[in-house]
């Protein structure tokens, strides 16, 4: 899952974009509401996170804007405000959810996987399930057949984009553009050995084979 950043104070930024990819998740970063608007607009994200006191332009304007032009990335606004009016304002200009500073990371973590989860529509929003392969989201942790798998960051943010998109395939490109938090050239193998060592511990030792490889194509994940 790929989250844009849109904070001007470089320590609040640099705790939050640490955090975020801990938690295993590609994270893009803009210092002002300019930048911001331009890589919101350019690049695909699950969620943002955007500031309201922003260089060049402010968070809300920007979240305007992204409305206006109907692009409609979930948005956790970050504020010193904490009036009630000001996350009034905040919602109602296109926020999906508003946070005060200071704040816990713990909490602006899972308010982001919230929101991710009611984007997709997900019928189970703390798991995802494909046969008899389970991701428990908020305890992250992977289970095939009952059998715990000890997943790399890396390997479970990929199995997460495979299971999000299940039965539909999706091209390296597509890979590096969610998982990683900057561009590669497409021809490079690292997708390719990131799922190498992903069917390593998710298909070698069960029944069926879950990653399939589509020449040509890519990847997709398929639980029969």
């Amino acid at each position: 899952m790929r989250v844009l950043v849109v904070e001007d104070d470089q320590k609040i930024a640099l705790f939050v974009i640490k955090g975020l990819k801990q938690a295993g998740f590609a994270v893009d970063h803009a210092a002002d509401g300019e930048d911001g608007l331009h890589l919101a607009l350019s690049e695909a994200y699950d969620a943002a996170v955007i500031d309201i006191m922003l260089p060049k332009r402010d968070g809300l304007s920007l979240i305007q804007e992204l409305r206006r032009q109907q692009v409609h990335t979930p948005v956790i606004i970050l504020s010193a405000k904490r009036s009630v009016d000001d996350r009034v304002r905040g919602l109602q200009t296109g926020g999906d959810d508003y946070l005060t500073k200071p704040f816990a990371f713990t909490e602006l973590l899972a308010r982001v996987q919230a929101l991710i989860r009611r984007a997709g529509g997900a019928e189970h929003p703390t798991r995802l399930v494909a046969g008899d392969l389970v991701m428990d989201l908020l305890a992250r942790e992977v289970t095939r057949g009952g059998t715990k798998l000890d997943l790399q960051p890396r390997e479970f943010a990929l199995l997460e984009y495979l299971l999000r998109q299940a039965g539909r395939p999706v091209s390296k490109t597509m890979i590096l553009e969610h998982v990683w938090d900057y561009s590669f050239d497409p021809q490079t193998n690292v997708v390719d050995v990131l799922v190498c060592r992903l069917r390593t511990k998710v298909d070698r030792d069960f029944e069926p084979k879950l990653i399939q490889t589509i020449r040509g194509v890519g990847y997709v994940l398929k639980a029969s």
